[in-house]
C-alpha cells in the first residue's frame, strides 16, 4: 500500500499542538499528545517537527501571526480622530474581559522562550511587530513600546492576580505614555 497524499497534515499537526498546549500546558507537550490529537500516526509527527523545539516554534510561529492580524485589523480600524489612549484602554478591556484560555495560551508560549532559545526570536519579534503598528497611534517607537510593556503588565495582573480591569485607571497611565 502506497503513502496516503494528505497535504494538510503538517497544519493539523500544529493546531494540534496548539491544542494541547491549551488543554495541557508546555509540560503536556509531546509527539504521542499531539499525534493521537490530530489524528496522525506518530512517525508523522517526528517527520514534520525532528523536535519538540521544532513543533514549539511552529505552534508559537501560528500564534503570534493570529495574534498580531487581529491587532493589525484593529489599529487599522482605529478613528484617526479619537484619542490614542481612549481607543486604547477601549481596546485593551475587550481584549483582558475576552477570551481567557486564548490569552493564558498565547502567554503560556511566550513565556516559554524563556527556557527555549529558539522561541526568543519569534517573541522578540512578535513584540516588534506590535510596536511598529501601535506606533501607528502613539508619538514614536519608543512610546509604542511603553504600551506594549504596560499590555504585557496588565496582561500578567489579569492572568494571575486575578485583577479587575479598571478603564479609567488604565486610561490615565496611557495617557501618560502617549502624551508624555
Amino acid at each position: 500500500m502506497g503513502r496516503r497524499y494528505d497535504p494538510e497534515r503538517r497544519q493539523r499537526i500544529i493546531d494540534a499542538a496548539v491544542a494541547v498546549v491549551r488543554e495541557r500546558g508546555i509540560g503536556g507537550l509531546g509527539h504521542r499528545a499531539v499525534a493521537a490529537a490530530a489524528d496522525v500516526p506518530l512517525g508523522s509527527t517526528t517527520y514534520h517537527f525532528a523536535t519538540l523545539d521544532d513543533l514549539l516554534i511552529a505552534a508559537l510561529r501560528q500564534i503570534n501571526a493570529e495574534w498580531l492580524a487581529e491587532v493589525r485589523r484593529w489599529v487599522e480600524g482605529v478613528d484617526p480622530a479619537a484619542p490614542p489612549a481612549d481607543e486604547l484602554a477601549r481596546w485593551l478591556e475587550e481584549q483582558l474581559t475576552g477570551d481567557r484560555a486564548r490569552m493564558e495560551l498565547e502567554y503560556e508560549l511566550y513565556f516559554a522562550a524563556l527556557r527555549h532559545e529558539g522561541l526568543r526570536p519569534l517573541a522578540a519579534e512578535c513584540l516588534d511587530e506590535m510596536a511598529r503598528m501601535l506606533a501607528r497611534l502613539v508619538p514614536d517607537v519608543a512610546t509604542a513600546r511603553a504600551v506594549v510593556a504596560l499590555i504585557d503588565g496588565l496582561t500578567l495582573q489579569v492572568l494571575l492576580a486575578d485583577l479587575p480591569y479598571d478603564r479609567a485607571q488604565v486610561r490615565a497611565a496611557l495617557e501618560r505614555l502617549v502624551t508624555g
